[in-house]
């Protein structure tokens, strides 16, 4: 007959645990192994995951400045060490002869621009909207909750571009990454 284990985590008074193995077939405890916390987690774990979209059509026709796409979320650092990996998509359209520029912000886009202009070229042929995808790898230096927002804007002042179009969903994923 084959063994069985049985994993358990065991929380103790001050918030930390231990995780015990269990052998069923004897109810023998194996092993105790200590749990651990995000700050001990070895350098680039993952020690949380944050997630948020807009299903809101956003529309500019200004170059001068990013427009919020409505895609943003927040996330507090467990550590000033920690690395927050940004990746956000958006579905983007430009009329005329315009590309859909994006950038994440770190704050509002009034805020750190971190990415600079990320692109897709407009199609001439019939307008189709494209997915944009920016990723980038923050190193916010804090422990208070820090917000990064998706901005759109035109290549070509005057000309319009859309965001969230075509009945999708813009998204941003937040990753703390242990430092």
């Amino acid at each position: 007959m084959a063994s069985k284990i049985k994993v358990d985590q065991l929380e103790t008074a001050d918030g930390s645990g231990t995780i015990a193995l269990q052998n069923q077939l004897s109810g023998m405890t194996t092993a105790s192994l200590p749990a651990l916390g995000s700050a001990q987690m070895p350098t680039g774990s993952v020690l949380q995951v944050v997630y948020g979209m807009s299903q809101t059509i956003v529309t500019t026709t200004s170059n001068s400045g990013f427009t919020s796409t409505g895609v943003t979320a927040t996330i507090t650092p467990s550590s000033t060490s920690s690395k927050i990996w940004i990746i956000t998509k958006v579905t983007g359209r430009g009329t005329s002869s315009t590309d859909t520029l994006t950038a994440i912000y770190r704050g509002t886009v009034s805020g750190t621009n971190l990415t600079g202009n990320a692109s897709t070229k407009y199609n001439h042929s019939n307008s189709e909207p494209s997915d944009i995808v920016n990723t980038y790898l923050d190193s916010p230096n804090t422990t208070s909750a820090t917000t990064y927002t998706l901005g759109i804007k035109p290549s070509v002042n005057g000309q319009t571009v859309y965001a969230n179009d075509a009945n999708t969903e813009g998204t941003i994923t937040l990753m703390e990454i242990a430092g």
